[in-house]
């Protein structure tokens, strides 16, 4: 058995379309490397900072991602890579293994699909596209019902005058 602690800055970026592990970043492992009857096993953790986009909002933030790996590499000629078809599980090659496309693939799996940049996130206006963070309290657009339109234009209503032909956003919901 062997322990290794390494931080090693990504040769690529690792990670998802709104949020991965930029290139450069440290990545810091914790890993515990055991000989068993079928290969090696790879057992510890690997710590990075992230940065992405929020889903909701669009603004920018950053994050840590925390993965826990378990990963055997079979050894040449033993019955795991014998009974495995190529690409199932990864293998010891030339006495030495690839710890790279399990980090890409275990990180990808933990980073969320739709990242946020806190669980309450209000997101964005859906009329003028404001961040609702930071607009203010009871921000909201009068929308004249597109039914009564004619009615309105027929009497010279304006849709911000005419309590009964506007619907507001807290309404259509």
């Amino acid at each position: 058995m062997r322990t290794v602690e390494r931080t090693f800055p990504s040769p690529s970026r690792v990670g998802l379309d709104l949020i991965a592990i930029e290139v450069g970043s440290d990545i810091d492992l914790d890993l515990r490397m055991e000989a068993v009857s079928e290969g090696v096993l790879v057992t510890g953790t690997v710590h990075a900072p992230t940065a992405g986009e929020c889903s909701r909002c669009l603004e920018p933030f950053t994050s840590v991602v925390d993965v826990y790996l378990t990963e055997l590499f079979a050894y040449p000629d033993s019955t795991t890579e014998e009974t495995t078809e190529e690409g199932e599980v990864y293998r010891v090659e030339d006495e030495e293994i690839d710890l790279e496309p399990v980090i890409v693939d275990a990180v990808g799996l933990a980073l969320p699909l739709q990242p946020l940049c806190s669980d309450d996130c209000l997101g964005l206006c859906s009329e003028c596209g404001i961040r609702l963070a930071i607009a203010e309290s009871g921000h909201g657009h009068d929308i004249l019902d597109p039914r009564w339109a004619g009615l309105a234009a027929k009497f010279g209503v304006e849709s911000n005058t005419s309590e009964n032909l506007v619907i507001t956003e807290a309404e259509e919901k």
